[in-house]
């Protein structure tokens, strides 16, 4: 869903990488609900693993509580964002965590000074 948001929101100024330390089969289907009610289609996206060259291509790395698994690197900015897991939650508790994420990459691309969509 971050993703998501910072490739919409930032309307393509900023290249967007997502992984995860242990990603799904697939994208979790109340997400992609969730995001589909906010106009972001998710449904071709595909769960794929973090690796250390996605980390070293990167300037600013988003984690979500993948703690020591996560390569760290000196110059990186990181920044661990504290949120629910939505795996295997319906779209009623995925809304709140939903807007959440949106209200942090909204956040994140002002710190960025990249122009956002409202």
């Amino acid at each position: 869903m971050a993703a998501a948001y910072l490739q919409h929101l930032a309307d393509g100024a900023v290249e967007v990488l997502s992984a995860g330390s242990a990603p799904a089969d697939q994208v979790n289907p109340a997400a992609v609900q969730a995001m589909a009610e906010e106009g972001i289609d998710i449904t071709a996206e595909q769960p794929k693993l973090l690796t250390d060259g996605a980390v070293r291509a990167s300037d600013v790395v988003i984690t979500m509580g993948c703690g020591d698994t996560c390569p760290v690197y000196p110059g990186k900015r990181y920044e661990d964002w504290e949120l629910d897991d939505p795996a295997g939650q319906g779209v009623k508790a995925v809304r709140p965590i939903r807007d959440e994420i949106r209200a942090r990459v909204t956040a994140l691309i002002a710190s960025l000074d990249v122009p956002a969509r409202d």
